[in-house]
């Protein structure tokens, strides 16, 4: 596969960095941190970044009639977010096949490195004229292939796969 520009990040064995945000005021809740809907905000923006890259953004639904749909999330809120901080979020490809998308998010502090939030994702491609899951066209299936491969060298992060369950006693 010949690389075109800007297609050696889908060759990186390091997660998709996706562009650093500012919390937006009207994000803030009544408890003085950033309201648990807008953590999906901003895994959902950077994944956004993301599937521009792999070539399945707005202009892949206009031309192509085919989209993502989310199937399955689960987010993981660790410490607090505020007003004014800068964050970032990294996507690692965890697995695919040929009409799925299973990804893990970790939103940051942007200045300060700490972790703040998980997303856990399984996404399906979806044929927008008939509403129904359908492999990805060949193409595409080979920018995924290549990411995926990229990051299967990366370890696996803690809290991949983890499922919500009560405390054994």
């Amino acid at each position: 596969m010949t690389m075109a520009a800007g297609d050696d990040v889908l060759h990186r064995p390091a997660p998709f960095l996706a562009s650093v945000m500012q919390i937006e005021p009207q994000w803030i809740d009544y408890n003085g941190h950033l309201n648990m809907a807008y953590y999906n905000v901003m895994f959902d923006r950077a994944i956004d970044e993301l599937w521009l890259e792999l070539g399945i953004g707005p202009a892949y639904r206009t031309a192509r009639n085919g989209s993502t749909f989310t199937a399955e999330c689960h987010v993981r809120y660790l410490r607090e977010i505020h007003l004014g901080d800068p964050v970032q979020v990294s996507v690692l490809l965890a697995g695919a096949d040929e009409k799925r998308l299973h990804t893990f998010e970790e939103l940051r502090h942007a200045g300060e490195g700490w972790l703040s939030a998980t997303s856990e994702n399984m996404t399906i491609h979806i044929d927008m004229n008939a509403r129904k899951t359908a492999p990805f066209p060949p193409d595409i299936r080979a920018r995924i292939e290549a990411l995926a491969k990229a990051h299967s060298a990366i370890p696996r992060p803690e809290g991949i796969g983890r499922r919500i369950a009560m405390p054994a006693k």
